[in-house]
């Protein structure tokens, strides 16, 4: 039998935690020890020798609260743009976004892949995607149409294009292949993929 912990970090937290941008870890697998603070790398053991997960998310919690720097959040610009894109469910264009911190397209552009590893574009692709894949798992019955229009596709085969190429497979063949995997019941309440 195996357990396990999933984490999911925001990538506003991640300089915050390990005082060191998203971006720096984007596209790599990265173990714990690697990261430097003494916590982080003894933290898989501390886990597993802690019974209960009670005990096992208060250790995960003290750890992680321990190893919180005085980096801090990304620029004021950045993280603005980043929860723009996350209330509008990743719908928000990136000229509306330089527009509302008053930057150039441009300058956001580079300041917010130096900081979280994606372009404003890029990561809008992303929380669309997760949108969807959150809002199919709750609803596996819905329309791909209706599915399409309700997280900022253009239609049904804009969808599927998307979903092809961030999955590597179409909804229904995700739908068959993963959801028979997920721990929760089908149709329970499920949080979107992409959060604050």
């Amino acid at each position: 039998m195996q357990e396990g912990v999933h984490l999911e970090l925001n990538p506003l937290g991640t300089r915050g935690l390990l005082g060191m941008p998203a971006a720096e870890l984007g596209g790599r697998v990265v173990d714990l020890r690697d990261l430097g603070p003494p916590r982080l790398a003894t933290l898989p053991e501390r886990l597993a020798a802690t019974t209960g997960w009670s005990r096992r998310f208060a250790v995960l919690d003290d750890v992680l609260r321990a190893e919180l720097t005085e980096a801090g959040p990304p620029v004021p610009e950045v993280t603005a743009a980043w929860r723009r894109l996350l209330a509008t469910g990743g719908t928000a264009r990136t000229s509306a976004l330089a527009d509302q911190v008053g930057w150039s397209r441009r300058h956001l552009g580079e300041r917010f892949r130096r900081e979280l590893g994606l372009t404003p574009k890029q990561a809008a692709r992303v929380i669309r995607f997760e949108r969807a894949c959150a809002l199919l798992w709750r609803e596996a019955t819905l329309p791909l149409a209706e599915l399409a229009v309700a997280c900022g596709y253009y239609d049904q085969a804009h969808l599927t294009n998307e979903w092809r190429a961030l999955a590597g497979c179409s909804p229904g063949t995700w739908l068959a292949e993963e959801l028979p995997f997920l721990q929760a019941e089908p149709g329970a309440p499920a949080r979107d993929c992409a959060h604050d």
